[in-house]
């Protein structure tokens, strides 16, 4: 039977949007890996540092396809395959937004140790091209103090 594991996440993320600086964000969290059927469920909980306080994140990681859900203060759902597009719903508190998620890249080393997932992708908001984002994801299993 599969068992779930403490992990360390480190996350960096990148936002290119249309008219605006880039934008760059690292996040060092606790969280969960799960071997599940025919991949993995990596999953953590937002803190006020993400503005995202109240919810939970999880990748389920599945071969050549990642979803990632976000539950909570926050809604949505978005579809990662590479050299394909999505659509997804967003919730906002000013309403829900439809959006196209197209996938340039995708790459994940995700074992029951750890690994690498990393996924580069284009937003598009009404058909348009609304930003340029990638996630570098990194987990490690986590340690306790004892084994340092």
């Amino acid at each position: 039977m599969a068992t779930e594991k403490d992990v360390m996440i480190s996350i960096r993320g990148f936002q290119a949007y249309e008219g605006t600086e880039n934008d760059q964000m690292s996040l060092l969290t606790e969280g969960k890996l799960l071997p599940v059927e025919g991949g993995y469920r990596l999953s953590y909980e937002e803190t006020e540092l993400t503005g995202m306080e109240g919810t939970t994140t999880v990748f389920q990681i599945q071969g050549p396809r990642v979803t990632l859900m976000r539950t909570g203060t926050v809604c949505s759902q978005m579809v990662f395959e590479q050299g394909r597009r999505h659509h997804s719903l967003y919730n906002t508190p000013y309403g829900n937004l439809e959006v196209g998620i197209s996938t340039s890249r995708l790459y994940s080393t995700i074992s029951p140790e750890g690994g690498k997932l990393e996924i580069d992708y284009s937003i598009e908001i009404d058909h348009a091209l609304a930003g340029r984002n990638s996630f570098r994801i990194s987990v490690r299993e986590a340690q306790s103090p004892l084994k340092q």
